[in-house]
Formats: structure tokens, C-alpha cells, sequence
């Protein structure tokens, strides 16, 4: 009932995986991580237990393929499974029961493996291994990327309703407490990939560091236009400076505050779109 694409960045240490299904809160099942480990979608009638003992196999150094054997073997309902499997070198596999129903199927290439099922038809995977293949980027706009085609592509054939995007790297969570980069679920929605890459945008937005050539010093039209936006949204009651702290710890964007002086761009135009 799902498609999924699970992928590894060998430069900066990151697993992921991107799903899109119709079915509600698809991210609450198929996706599991961890950091220097592997990552690893359970779907089709997914027995969620394959999350779990699939990382506690990676993490023993069993390959991919070793943990989708392991894993199906001792499955009675292994036919009716859908599985696809990154281990900590990037080595990927992908399993598909004979009892899947059609369109059903998987392929491996360099550092993903794509899978799905219900599809319209295979064109939906293809698409994925294809575009996460040409696609730049960081590893979530490329498994995004690659979501996106796979449902221009044809996608589920029931439909959309739920899509999820989760990657891992050391220490990549919030303030470094935890390997949970970046976890975002769109639970239902009429467009959940459009949905998902748009709150993508904003979690950058929010927890990527500011670019050193985004940084400017607030004179001239800068300091104009913030005047005036820091006055409509109702924060200008005196000091420029004060009303954009204010404005910035508001909204929190603590991580993108910068000296007296100077602001973010991005933070910005973000700041400028606001009504």
C-alpha cells in the first residue's frame, strides 16, 4: 500500500528514508534508523517488528542482504512483505512477497533500494532509482526528489494521503542530544509529497545553520523594508534592533541570529512573506 525509497550519503554519514502512501500516518510505521547503523522500510501488511530487529542485526554488522533473509525467513506471513534494507557501508537490498499485491516490486542501486506496491506500475520505483541516481543535493532533497518522481510516475494506485521523511546522522538531532536529523511526517493530506517538501523547507529554515553569504548588514532598502515589516507585524514599539530580537526568539530562530547589525536572508524573506 506504500512507496518508499531509503538511501545513504557516504560523505556526510546520513541514512534515510522518504515514503509517500494511501493509507494515514504512513510515517509512524515504514521508516527506522539510527546513525552509523542503517536504515531500513517495513511495508505491505508491515510487520513493524522488522524495524526494530533489523537495526539490532545491522548494528551485530550483518549485511543488508543478510538482514532481509534473517528477517523473512522466520516470518510465516513473509509472502504478504514488503522490505528494503541499507546497512552501515551503504550495501542495499530490497524484498518483495510473492503475495504482494500488483503492482509490486523493488531495485537496489548505488546506496538505495526502492520498493512499492499497489503501484500503478513499475514506472513509479524506476522513476525513483532514476531521479535519487542524477539527483544533487543533500540525501533528503534527493529522496525527495525521488519521491516526487516516483508519484509523477503514477505512484499509489489507490491514491495519496500520508507522506514521511526520516534521516539520520551522529548527533544530528536537536542540539546534538540525538542522531534524529531530520523527522518530519505529513499525516494526511490531499498532496502530502507537495506538503512534505514545503515543511522540509521550513525545518531548514528553522535548524540549518545560515550561510555565510547570507549574511547582511541591515542599511539602506534592508533596513527600510524590516522597518516596516517588524511595524506591521506589530513588534516595532521602539529600537530596531530590540523589536528583530523580539521577532527572532518570537518565531525561534535562534540559530539563525546573527551580531547587532546584521540578519540572516533568508530569515529575511521569510520575514517578508509574512502578512
Amino acid at each position: 500500500m506504500t512507496y518508499s525509497i531509503i538511501g545513504f550519503d557516504p560523505k556526510e554519514k546520513e541514512w534515510g528514508i522518504a515514503v509517500q502512501s494511501k493509507f494515514l500516518g504512513v510515517g509512524s510505521v515504514v521508516p527506522w534508523a539510527k546513525a552509523n547503523v542503517g536504515a531500513i522500510a517495513t511495508q505491505s501488511y508491515a510487520n513493524t517488528a522488522y524495524g526494530p530487529k533489523g537495526l539490532d542485526l545491522l548494528e551485530q554488522g550483518k549485511t543488508a542482504q543478510e538482514v532481509v533473509d534473517l528477517l523473512t525467513q522466520e516470518d510465516e506471513d513473509r509472502a504478504y512483505r514488503q522490505l528494503g534494507v541499507i546497512d552501515a557501508n551503504g550495501n542495499a537490498a530490497t524484498f518483495t512477497g510473492e503475495k504482494c499485491y500488483n503492482w509490486a516490486g523493488g531495485q537496489t542501486g548505488s546506496f538505495y533500494a526502492a520498493q512499492g506496491n499497489i503501484l500503478v506500475s513499475e514506472a513509479t520505483v524506476q522513476a525513483m532509482g532514476e531521479t535519487f541516481e542524477s539527483a544533487e543535493g543533500t540525501l533528503a532533497e534527493r529522496l525527495l526528489k525521488a519521491l516526487a518522481a516516483g508519484q509523477e510516475a503514477g505512484g499509489d494506485s489507490r491514491g495519496q494521503q500520508s507522506a514521511a521523511l526520516y534521516v539520520v546522522k551522529e548527533k544530528g538531532g536537536y542540539a546534538g542530544f540525538n542522531d534524529r536529523y531530520i523527522d518530519l511526517r505529513v499525516d494526511e493530506h490531499p498532496e502530502p509529497i507537495e506538503e512534505l517538501i514545503r515543511i522540509y523547507h521550513l525545518q531548514q529554515l528553522y535548524f540549518a545553520p545560515t550561510k555565510p553569504e547570507n549574511i547582511v548588514k541591515i542599511e539602506g532598502d534592508i533596513e527600510q523594508v524590516l522597518t516596516e515589516q517588524l511595524t506591521k507585524l506589530g513588534y516595532m514599539t521602539g529600537d530596531l534592533q530590540e523589536a528583530l530580537t523580539t521577532y527572532i526568539h518570537t518565531e525561534n530562530f535562534e540559530g539563525r541570529e546573527q551580531k547587532e547589525g546584521y540578519i540572516d536572508q533568508e530569515v529575511f524573506a521569510y520575514m517578508v512573506r509574512q502578512k
